[in-house]
């Protein structure tokens, strides 16, 4: 399997401070404010969710194509909730899913994002994390 890497750097005290995270193409700036506020640029949590939509999207669609389906689009939103218990923690995490298939029915499907759910490996990762799934067959 592969090994795949990102970096972070941090400049500075907490609350006026300012870092860059890398991975891949992808170069964002994060802050206090971007993080805990409404602020400009990304934070730690928005990478999570972007890495667990997409590892569910591929997940869901290598399901229904191992059976011989042909998936023509899988998208998923991840809202990622930070609370505070204890310190700051990620507390749920929201999966809206919405994908067209043809030649399945609601049901299957439902069975389908269920099962990607619980075995996508991000999703996996947050195991003791509360992971809310809607998902829904459309086209």
């Amino acid at each position: 399997m592969a090994t795949r890497q990102a970096t972070a750097k941090w400049t500075g005290t907490l609350k006026e401070g300012n870092g860059v995270m890398k991975y891949g193409q992808f170069e964002g700036p994060f802050t206090f404010v971007s993080r805990f506020e409404e602020g400009k640029g990304t934070n730690p949590e928005e990478l999570v969710g972007a890495a667990h939509a997409g590892c569910y999207s591929m997940f869901l669609a290598a399901l229904m194509s191992g059976d011989g389906l042909k998936p023509t689009s899988v998208q998923t939103t991840a809202s990622v909730h930070l609370g505070d218990d204890n310190g700051p923690k990620i507390t749920s995490i929201d999966l809206v899913c919405e994908a067209v298939v043809s030649g399945v029915d609601a049901e299957k499907f439902a069975e389908y994002a269920q099962t990607a759910k619980q075995k996508c490996p991000i999703s996996r990762l947050f195991a003791g994390t509360e992971i809310n799934l809607s998902a829904k067959l459309v086209g």
